[in-house]
């Protein structure tokens, strides 16, 4: 193998174990059809360590950082241009993906049978902010389905440990152990990603068969190449505006890991501990 394969392989090898255990997956799902839904509790053993990780790593890491810091104008300035990044790009993306599934509906001709939908009851909007910002109850918090609340709570929590000592307080220091404690459990978790991922995969595609194939590929083949091509220059601009070409290089260097599996499991939630080890290994603060 040449010195060059040997870098790639090293420095992507997890990645592409991932990319393998998936295709894998994909396959034995193909072949067997709905009797690889016998190997769906392998998939959901992955999911549901990851779900469960997600409250105290987003808490603890969080609320470490915050806690860690002894300027908070600094805070403010991240915390502001976090907010503007998130709104402005979001935006863009939102208008470009309704434009174009507008135009070439993905899931046309496609019937899944899907659960029967309640009722919602109407809130104002000053409700709404205040159900997407806060919860009533402290054990709500606790809830992978309140992110924003607990992202709040933790942001509070952590400028309070500043408040009060910053590096220098007990709690700081607990919270800082705790957060290497919380990526060491994610990289343990990892490894058992190729099977859950591959298993995960195979259930699905052996459940739902061409029909869910059919529209992955009608999907891909509409929008996928508008999201990859709007994923590659609005990151890049922007890593490179945040860290310079290094920042550019390390970004999309990491960013495959949690890419992988954010598309294996279409779950935000399940793929944010790895968007959080990956934002620790590329320097984040």
């Amino acid at each position: 193998m040449s010195t060059s394969k040997k870098t790639v392989w090293e420095n992507y090898k997890f990645s592409i174990t991932l990319i393998i255990a998936i295709v894998v997956g994909s396959i034995i799902g193909i072949i067997f059809g709905e009797k690889a839904v016998v190997l769906k509790p392998l998939g959901d053993i992955f999911l549901n360590l990851m779900f469960t990780a997600v409250t105290p790593l987003v808490f603890i890491t969080i609320a470490s950082a915050v806690g860690s810091m002894v300027n908070m104008k600094r805070l403010g300035k991240i915390l502001g241009n976090m907010f503007l990044t998130f709104v402005v790009t979001g935006l863009i993306a939102a208008v470009l993906i309704i434009v174009v599934v507008k135009i070439f509906p993905p899931a046309q001709g496609v019937n899944l049978e899907l659960q029967a939908t309640e009722e919602l009851q109407k809130l104002s909007f000053a409700d709404q902010i205040v159900a997407a910002l806060t919860v009533n109850d402290f054990n709500k918090i606790l809830s992978r389905s309140n992110m924003l609340p607990l992202i709040v709570f933790s942001i509070i929590f952590g400028y309070c440990v500043s408040a009060v000592g910053g590096e220098d307080n007990v709690v700081s220091r607990a919270l800082d152990a705790l957060n290497k404690v919380m990526m060491k459990f994610i990289s343990v978790i990892m490894l058992y990603a190729p099977i859950g991922l591959g298993a995960y995969f195979a259930s699905l595609i052996g459940e739902f068969g061409p029909q869910l194939l059919g529209a992955y590929a009608r999907a891909m083949a509409v929008y996928y190449p508008l999201c990859i091509a709007y994923f590659f220059i609005a990151y890049a601009l922007y890593t490179y505006y945040a860290g310079g070409k290094e920042g550019v290089k390390s970004y999309f260097k990491e960013i495959i890991e949690p890419s992988v599996t954010s598309i294996a499991t279409q779950s935000s939630i399940a793929t944010l501990p790895t968007n959080l080890s990956a934002a620790q290994r590329i320097g984040v603060p």
